[in-house]
């Protein structure tokens, strides 16, 4: 079965096609898609792309109600559409695909696949706030998680290379939005990100984890709520703590040139890194492999080399051969170390073509 993988972006659209052992057939990103275009750059693709059997899309938020990989018909498509205030960057991007691919491709099976759906394991000790239950009944105010296409495809990567099919992993996806998840024998008990993509992790532009209180502060101090959202979404993170973007090669750059800000963004981001990977190990009640994905957790040595050095009370420890000269899907713990660290490739494309498959041979 071949499945044509449409991953649509706040601002990118990634297509491709994966063959029944998820070889790549065709790929193309679109770094610059406009909604207003939905059709255009999919039939570009389709022109030159082999032959489809089924269509796996990558939708952000799947709520409360859509626990795995859904077929889509107007009924989904229409539920999907209901969730957008949950995800308003992400979840319009990912129905122009939709509908898109549907009107291309009107007879291939289209298979939703939700970023939430992968945490919708973790127990209510993990999920729920600590908010008057009135405001939890009425706007269904939990724990939601993302990035688990990529969590999930990771964690059992690393478990099947490391022989452990039971393991406790803790991943760690680190690109631009940036989480952790706990898993304990392939499902999630625990994750950083929150209702929102915002929590947790320190990011490229989000803050992550602040106090609630310095937000009524800054509202009642006179910012508006858009001013607020702007600053934690797009000027907070790398940006605003190094001043000098949100690119964390920039501010390692930086950092080496002896920019004081770039240094504290530095530390700042492997304090919250360290602290959260323990969090996540305490959830698991204890950890067997780590795993770094996303493009910075693959292409950063020195970020692994510093998060093992914080966490080296857990038993972890690098080989800096491995790590400096590391190809994906790799192990580059020390012989010694307590526990396995690995580097694996983000494949959510092929955690789409697996669960569109399961569910359309199924």
């Amino acid at each position: 079965m071949n499945v044509l993988v449409v991953n649509a972006g706040s601002s990118s659209l990634k297509l491709g096609v994966l063959g029944e052992d998820d070889t790549v057939l065709a790929e193309t990103t679109v770094e610059r898609w406009s909604c207003g275009d939905e059709t255009g750059p999919l039939e570009d693709f389709l022109r030159d792309a082999p032959s489809v059997d089924a269509v796996g899309h990558r939708v952000v938020h799947g709520g409360s109600e859509f626990t795995s990989a859904t077929a889509i018909d107007d009924d989904v498509r229409a539920r999907i559409e209901a969730l957008t205030g949950l995800a308003p960057l992400h979840q319009p991007r990912a129905l122009a695909g939709v509908d898109a691919a549907r009107h291309l491709l009107p007879d291939v099976p289209q298979i939703a696949c939700f970023d939430t759906a992968f945490h919708t394991t973790m127990p209510a000790a993990a999920t729920t706030y600590a908010v008057p239950a009135a405001w939890r009944r009425k706007w269904d105010l939990h724990r939601y998680g993302f990035h688990g296409l990529s969590h999930a495809y990771a964690s059992r990567r690393a478990a099947e290379l490391a022989g452990r099919p039971g393991a406790r992993v803790v991943s760690c996806h680190l690109g631009s939005g940036a989480s952790l998840a706990a898993v304990a024998n392939g499902r999630s008990v625990d994750t950083t990100m929150g209702f929102t993509p915002l929590a947790g992790l320190v990011m490229a532009t989000r803050s992550g984890d602040v106090d609630p209180g310095l937000l009524v502060w800054l509202q009642r101090a006179g910012l508006s709520l858009d001013e607020l959202e702007d600053g934690l979404e797009h000027h907070s993170g790398l940006a605003g703590l190094s001043e000098v973007g949100g690119d964390l090669r920039d501010v390692r750059k930086a950092a080496e040139n002896g920019d004081e800000h770039a240094v504290l963004a530095l530390q700042v981001y492997v304090h919250r890194l360290c602290q959260s990977i323990a969090a996540m190990t305490a959830s698991l009640g204890g950890i067997d492999l780590l795993v770094f994905t996303g493009g910075v957790g693959e292409h950063d040595a020195a970020l692994r080399a510093d998060t093992a050095a914080g966490l080296a009370f857990l038993g972890i420890a690098l080989d800096k051969g491995r790590n400096s000269e590391v190809s994906r899907d790799n192990r580059i713990s020390a012989d010694g170390s307590a526990v396995g660290v690995w580097v694996v490739e983000a494949r959510e494309d092929v955690e789409i073509a697996t669960q569109t498959r399961a569910l359309v041979e199924g």
